[in-house]
C-alpha cells in the first residue's frame, strides 16, 4: 500500500465531520452539464448551501451504471465539448477559490485513454482528492502499476453493492481509502420513492470490516429520505436528483441559485441539531 497523504481534504472533512458529531452531504453532479463553467459555479453555489463533498461525473458516452438521468447529463456535456481536460482544468479553477473536497467520478475507460499515470498526475496537480473509478475492481487495479503508484493525495473509493459477499466486502474495504461508497440498491442510479429496506443492517456489517466512513447513494432524492439514510450512514450521497434540477433550469442565469436552494433543505435534514432531524 502506498503512502497516504494526511492532509487529504476528504479526511479533513470526515475528521471534522465526525467531531462535530454530524453527518455528511456529499452532491453529484455530471461535469460539463451545461457546460465547464456551469459546473464551478454550480461546485461554488453547493458548496454555500452546506454540501461537504462534491462528486464530479466525468463525462462518458456508455455510462452502463447510470440511469436515464444522469446518462442524459453525460450526453449534454459531451455535446457542449466537455474532456477529462477540462474537467481537471473546472477543478483547478474550483481551487483558486474553494477547498471543498473533490471525488471524480468516472468509468475506466475515460481513464485508459488519457493514460493512468497522466491521470493520476494531473488530478492531484488539479487538486483532485479521490478517485471513483466505477467498473474497475481493486483486485484488477493491483494488477496495473500505475494505478497503484500514483500521488499520495489521491484517495481511491471503492464501491460496495447490496448483494456483495462478506469476503468480498472483507477484500473492498481493506482495499478503499477515504471512504466506502455503499450502493444501497441494486441497479443503476435513479430517484427511487423509498429507502432500501435493511440498510441499518447492511451499513453495520460493513462498518464491521472497515474503520473508513461510509457513504450511501443511489436513489436518495428528498430530505426524508436523506435523514433516514443518515440515520445508518456517515454521508449522504445525492445524485440524480440534483441532476434534474440542472436538466430542468440548465438554462437559467440563476442556475447555481436554483440548485442550490433545492438542495439545502436536504443538506440541512442530515445535520445534527435542526429541527428537521425530529
Amino acid at each position: 500500500m502506498h503512502e497516504i497523504n494526511p492532509v487529504n481534504r476528504l479526511d479533513a472533512a470526515f475528521a471534522r465531520l465526525r467531531a462535530a458529531g454530524e453527518k455528511g452531504f456529499v452532491a453529484y453532479i455530471g461535469a460539463g452539464d451545461p457546460s465547464l463553467a456551469a459546473t464551478l459555479q454550480l461546485a461554488l453555489a453547493l458548496e454555500g448551501a452546506g454540501v461537504d463533498i462534491l462528486e464530479l461525473g466525468v463525462p462518458f458516452s456508455d455510462p452502463l451504471a447510470d440511469g436515464a438521468v444522469n446518462q442524459a447529463a453525460a450526453a449534454r456535456a459531451l455535446a457542449a465539448g466537455a474532456t477529462v481536460a477540462g474537467v481537471l482544468e473546472c477543478v483547478r479553477a474550483l481551487r483558486g477559490r474553494s477547498e471543498l473536497p473533490v471525488v471524480l467520478y468516472t468509468y475506466l475507460n475515460p481513464v485508459y485513454a488519457f493514460g493512468f499515470e497522466r491521470f493520476m498526475a494531473q488530478a492531484a496537480d488539479a487538486g483532485v482528492d479521490g478517485i471513483l473509478v466505477l467498473d474497475l475492481p481493486p483486485d484488477e487495479a493491483v494488477r496495473n502499476v500505475e494505478l497503484c503508484q500514483r500521488p499520495a493525495s489521491l484517495r481511491m473509493i471503492r464501491l460496495i453493492a447490496p448483494t456483495t459477499p462478506p469476503d468480498r466486502i472483507a477484500q473492498i474495504a481493506a482495499a478503499a481509502e477515504g471512504f466506502i461508497y455503499f450502493v444501497s440498491r441494486e441497479g443503476v442510479t435513479g430517484e427511487q420513492q423509498s429507502i432500501s429496506a435493511g440498510l441499518a443492517e447492511k451499513v453495520a456489517a460493513i462498518r464491521s470490516k472497515t474503520p473508513l466512513p461510509i457513504a450511501v447513494g443511489f436513489g436518495v432524492s428528498t430530505p426524508a429520505q436523506a435523514r433516514a439514510v443518515a440515520e445508518a450512514a456517515d454521508a449522504v450521497v445525492v445524485g440524480s436528483a440534483i441532476v434534474r434540477q440542472v436538466a430542468a433550469f440548465g438554462l437559467a442565469p440563476d442556475l447555481a441559485a436554483r440548485v442550490a436552494e433545492f438542495v439545502r433543505p436536504m443538506v440541512a435534514a442530515v445535520k445534527k441539531g435542526d429541527p428537521t432531524n425530529r
